[in-house]
């Protein structure tokens, strides 16, 4: 993992209706330096969790229960237009990926996890303007 050491201690939020991919995710970012400060199961929780802790970057699922991962990233850029939002989704579906640019997120990651893709990413949207 070569995680670029300007980024070490950024904070994180992992919002995965999946615990298993929360689980694996936070070990990654963990590993590579980063503060994992909130976890979520879904988009309605991602956006509460959102507005209390204001993480620097977020890693969406697209699909889940109550709220999808598109919903909950308009709902916090509405919250903070500076959010960076990384959605990730294990299926490859233009149509998807196509809302969650239009949403406003800042990147997409790719399950599965893999660490040096999942910090290029987040290097890429912190980079971003928003």
């Amino acid at each position: 993992m070569n995680q670029p050491v300007h980024n070490k201690g950024l904070s994180v939020m992992i919002v995965d209706d999946s615990e298993v991919a929360r689980m694996l995710l936070r070990d990654i970012l963990e590993a590579g330096g980063y503060d994992v400060v909130a976890e979520a199961a879904d988009g309605v929780e991602a956006v509460d969790r959102y507005a209390e802790l204001r993480p620097q970057v977020t890693i969406m699922d697209i699909q889940m229960p109550n709220k999808d991962g598109v919903q909950a990233t308009r709902e916090i850029l509405a919250i903070d237009r500076n959010a960076r939002v990384l959605m990730c989704s294990s299926i490859d579906a233009e149509g998807l990926l196509m809302a969650a640019a239009d949403a406003g997120a800042s990147g997409v990651v790719f399950k599965p996890f893999i660490a040096d893709m999942v910090f290029a990413a987040i290097v890429s949207a912190c980079k971003s303007e928003p």
